[in-house]
């Protein structure tokens, strides 16, 4: 299975971005569907809000769908091994 998505970058709310040591970090929220849209989307990726944002009822930003591709190759099927001598 593959996922994929894309995000509208100039939806970013820049003041929840983490400053670490290797780069800069936004939390994310990917949200599946079992029903695909009008449009073929699995889902959605929203900007991640803190607890206390979430409980005060402030969403995070939609920035983009998702998609869900199955693979190709259908999976592996164990086989049934019947064993005769069974005691009962």
């Amino acid at each position: 299975m593959s996922i994929t998505g894309s995000i509208n970058l100039s939806k970013i709310n820049k003041d929840v971005l983490i400053k670490g040591e290797k780069g800069t970090y936004m939390n994310v929220k990917v949200v599946l569907k079992d029903e695909k849209d009008e449009y073929g989307n699995n889902g959605f990726i929203a900007q991640k809000v803190s607890k206390e944002q979430y409980e005060a009822g402030v969403k995070g930003e939609i920035l983009g769908n998702i998609r869900v591709y199955e693979d190709s190759a259908p999976a592996p099927v164990a086989e049934a091994v019947l064993e005769d001598d069974l005691p009962f």
